[in-house]
């Protein structure tokens, strides 16, 4: 997929906004940032609403539905999704959207961070969009991967650590987080029960594609980052609770055009508390 049809400048999404036909979303964990200033006409998408609390990971395709008709979007519309952090959440929330057969779909490249550095408005100005009737597919398994794709994949496809080094190694669960304990708060969707890896994966960190300014790097420099990944095997991404690890098949996938790449989005989360898997520590080939 050419690059130019998933990621978008500061400078084409200032000449879209609030244009009919496209859609800007803007997600992560807090709206606090959002409610003092967003991208013009952008709607608001916490992470937290792709999530099923009782279930866990992202909601049924009627939720989906219901979600995106109260946010008046529809089928046809161009959605471009942006997020701090290097769009983290938003391409997280990108593969949703994929997962649930939306078509058009953009990243701003850089993110909130970038779009601000560069003087872009921003607005603190209510959004309001008239509800739609969304008509969500049924989950795409082409590019999800769960617990018994990652097991049946030891050995023949490449399965992509996106972790730190240490999460990677079994040194701490997730960043910042010392030895054999649970992640910050408690959160079930980020409690596992021990630490390591798949084996067989290889420990490629999702932010080593970006440049400085949070941009992703050339496809050439891309390119080269994936070359511990064999072309003729498809592959696998994961992290802690499938954020990283999104970010990393949005790249595979979307920029790269990579065939056969799917995110598992339970990851570490689900596959360290698994009973009888098997779990690797240590850092690996490199």
């Amino acid at each position: 997929m050419a690059r130019e049809s998933v990621l978008v400048t500061g400078g084409w999404a200032s000449t879209h906004l609030e244009e009919p036909g496209t859609v800007f979303v803007e997600t992560g964990n807090s709206d606090s940032e959002y409610r003092k200033g967003h991208l013009p006409g952008a709607v608001w998408i916490g992470w937290d609403e792709f999530q099923d609390p009782l279930r866990l990971g992202v909601i049924d395709r009627q939720e989906f539905e219901k979600l995106l008709s109260a946010k008046g979007i529809g089928n046809d519309d161009t959605v471009v999704l942006y997020s701090v952090n290097s769009n983290l959440l938003a391409a997280l929330a990108l593969w949703y959207f994929r997962l649930y057969g939306h078509r058009s779909l953009k990243l701003l490249d850089g993110g909130r961070e970038k779009w601000q550095r560069d003087g872009h408005p921003l607005t603190s100005e209510e959004t309001v969009r008239q509800a739609t009737s969304y008509h969500a597919e049924d989950p795409d398994p082409s590019i999800r991967a769960t617990r018994d794709d990652v097991l049946a994949a030891i050995g023949t496809k490449n399965l992509v650590d996106v972790r730190t080094p240490d999460e990677y190694a079994g040194r701490i669960f997730a960043p910042g987080f010392a030895g054999e304990a649970f992640a910050p708060g408690n959160n079930p969707h980020e409690v596992a029960q021990r630490a390591g890896h798949v084996p067989g994966a290889v420990n490629l960190e999702w932010s080593e594609v970006l440049d400085e300014d949070g941009t992703f790097k050339s496809e050439q420099e891309l390119e080269r980052f994936y070359t511990r990944l064999d072309r003729d095997r498809g592959s696998i991404t994961y992290c802690w609770v499938g954020a990283r690890s999104a970010h990393s098949w949005f790249v595979l996938s979307e920029l790269l055009g990579r065939p056969d790449v799917k995110n598992y989005d339970g990851s570490w989360g689900e596959y360290g508390s698994l009973v009888g898997v098997p779990v690797e520590r240590g850092d690996g080939p490199r």
